[in-house]
């Protein structure tokens, strides 16, 4: 598979499938949770709760690692693992792109004061799974 086509395939995953698992750190353990999120020019969007445990870890360590793009439907389903830096923003007007039914339940509407962005910048994304090839890192100079 040429880097192109890796390209491709990793920005349509991260193009089409919202919900992904996040991963944070705190007191030298991993935390993991389902987050719904938004991919434009670059930069994975994320919306939480200012009063929430993984603001206090974010704050403590910037770091995450997410998992988007597994189906369920086996061997062969491509996802892809980024690394990357977490920047905490009011980012009012991402909030809006980011609204939808699978996060209504956990806020008072887009409006919320308490809502918080989070920008998840790549540092490295690779794309697994991909029919049987073993995992493949994606040049990011080159994808956005």
């Amino acid at each position: 598979m040429t880097q192109q086509q890796l390209q491709e395939t990793a920005l349509e995953i991260m193009n089409t499938d919202r919900v992904g698992i996040m991963a944070t750190v705190a007191n030298n353990k991993p935390y993991a949770r389902y987050m719904t999120f938004f991919y434009e020019n670059g930069i994975l969007f994320t919306i939480t709760h200012s009063e929430t445990h993984k603001i206090e870890e974010i704050l403590q360590n910037p770091f995450t690692h997410i998992l988007l793009g597994y189906e369920g439907g086996g061997y062969g389903d491509a996802y892809v693992e980024i690394e990357g830096n977490i920047t905490v923003t009011s980012g009012d007007h991402m909030i809006k792109k980011l609204w939808n039914d699978h996060v209504s339940p956990w806020f008072n509407g887009p409006d919320d004061p308490d809502l918080l962005v989070l920008e998840i910048r790549p540092q490295q994304i690779r794309l697994l799974n991909k029919k049987g090839l073993p995992p493949q890192v994606i040049d990011l100079d080159q994808i956005i």
